[in-house]
């Protein structure tokens, strides 16, 4: 891409500074400035990675650098395993449970409920 000439808009001037060069400009005080595009894009490529980076010192330091301070135990896989009793009773007794949660379980659940419940289930059967 070629160089490109700045063409300053007055209207456009942020600053007091800004629009007294965009005036001199127009006025033909002072060159208007040029951009290479294609120069600025390769400068900033060469800035983009730093020295250390185009070397292995780089992915080293930023190892240690993230590496954590602290060790951590390994989680344990724990199995649970319940036995089925066939007993409503259980179940019954399991419900109150839940229902008198505090940690925002099924609030409504009434021992009539858990009943009916049970006899539709038999019925099913």
């Amino acid at each position: 891409m070629p160089d490109e000439e700045v063409k300053p808009n007055l209207n456009q001037a942020s600053t007091q500074d800004a629009q007294l060069a965009a005036e001199s400009i127009a006025s033909g005080e002072e060159k208007a400035p040029t951009v290479d595009f294609d120069a600025d894009y390769a400068a900033a490529q060469q800035f983009s990675v730093s020295e250390v980076d185009r070397t292995g010192k780089g992915t080293a330091a930023a190892e240690a650098a993230t590496a954590p301070q602290q060790k951590t135990s390994q989680p344990q896989e724990t199995k649970t395993q319940t036995q089925s009793t066939g007993n409503p009773d259980d179940f019954l007794e399991s419900a109150k449970e839940v229902g008198n949660s505090q940690t925002g379980g099924a609030n409504n659940v009434t021992d009539d409920l858990v009943q009916k419940a049970l006899e539709k289930g038999e019925r099913k059967n």
